[in-house]
């Protein structure tokens, strides 16, 4: 005879993960004393690359030795390259030679790339350890650093081997704004303009007021949109710290759907993360336009902040069905369905949906999509 079947239902309390993020001019020097506050820890694995490493690579160190904290530099890559199986694997290997446990951390010094790259690294050595993130661009001060999300790339999409990670601490030092080049400030604005218009109405009333003194690179205004933005996303992730299903956190991913189907078509090159997202977010606010009934003006002040930070208007030439096939493997499809996060007006963007094939067709042909299947 059968026996009925039973199921044991297993409950983990699980102690909350705390993440300190501190905003300082000149922070970079006291990198040490972070460290030891944050994590305690006696051993890093300090993880850059060539360009941040020969730029801001010494203070940290140094500051690091002051606090008494043993010191491994790894450098990787630079750019979304380095988002691979491979690197990945050596920096597992650079910490097994290091002897790092988990009383040790890892230091992430650098953009977005290096802050994905690291602290997946440090999600998965010994099942966990600590790591501090000290991003050195705008867009990993304003979104890379803010809400644990670590991963990988693929040939078949962006970001989609990863895992929540908090970092025990974020050290933000305006002052390392000062050696960034102005294609990646540009960039890393397009994800303050993302915010701003879909999810923080006050950040983008504020954002419009500073578009000169941000464009030409002012250095308050910069800081003063890092920390509006710092803010602003994180009281989203707060909420919603592992993005579920029709959370707040999904409306952060706005321009995102194209944007990340751009850089993966383009393999990764030609166009840095905020220019593609810039591309995707003009596409996301036409289809608003005709879907979630944002005003046409609203549209239009986008397009112009865009346009006034310098930010691409069309893609460089990909075939439409392309993106559509880098869109299919989008992480945030769901049921195979492509979907958009739109907005109905400025600051309250909502869940992804499902958008008509021919709206989607006549977005990317006006964002620079061809017919053909190149």
């Amino acid at each position: 005879m059968a026996r009925s079947s039973r199921d044991l239902l297993l409950e983990f309390p699980q102690a909350q993960a705390k993440s300190r993020m501190r905003i300082a001019p000149g922070g970079l020097a006291q990198l040490g004393a972070f460290a030891r506050e944050t994590t305690g820890a006696e051993q890093v694995v300090l993880v850059t690359d060539g360009r941040v490493g020969a730029l801001h690579g010494g203070v940290a160190e140094r500051a690091l030795k002051r606090a008494r904290i043993g010191v491994r530099t790894v450098r990787v890559p630079r750019g979304e390259g380095a988002k691979r199986a491979a690197v990945l694997a050596r920096l597992w290997e650079a910490f097994a030679a290091s002897g790092l446990g988990r009383d040790g951390a890892v230091v992430a010094l650098g953009g977005g790339v290096v802050g994905d790259l690291a602290g997946f690294a440090a999600a998965t050595w010994l099942r966990g350890v600590p790591w501090l993130a000290v991003p050195t661009t705008v867009l990993a001060q304003v979104d890379a650093s803010v809400g644990g999300k670590t991963a990988i790339d693929l040939a078949a999409g962006k970001n989609l081997v990863g895992a929540f990670h908090q970092p025990a601490g974020v050290l933000v030092d305006p002052l390392t704004l000062d050696t960034l080049p102005a294609r990646q400030r540009r960039s890393g604005l397009a994800e303050v303009v993302k915010t701003g218009f879909a999810v923080d109405r006050e950040l983008w009333d504020w954002l419009e007021e500073r578009l000169d003194a941000l464009a030409h690179g002012d250095p308050a205004a910069l800081a003063g949109a890092v920390e509006r933005s710092i803010r602003a996303k994180a009281g989203v992730v707060l909420a919603d710290e592992r993005e579920r299903p029709g959370g707040r956190r999904t409306a952060l991913n706005f321009g995102h759907t194209l944007g990340h189907a751009i850089e993966a078509s383009l393999g990764y090159q030609r166009l840095l993360h905020g220019e593609a997202v810039a591309i995707g977010m003009r596409a996301a606010a036409w289809l608003s336009v005709r879907v979630a009934g944002l005003a046409p003006e609203s549209h239009v002040r986008l397009e112009a902040a865009l346009d006034h930070l310098g930010l691409p208007v069309r893609m460089p030439p990909i075939g439409l069905d392309r993106l559509l096939k880098a869109m299919r493997q989008d992480k945030k499809r769901a049921r195979g369905e492509v979907r958009w996060v739109l907005t109905p007006r400025i600051g309250d963007a909502s869940v992804p949906r499902a958008v008509e094939s021919r709206l989607v067709r006549a977005a990317l042909a006006l964002a620079g999509a061809s017919t053909s299947r190149a």
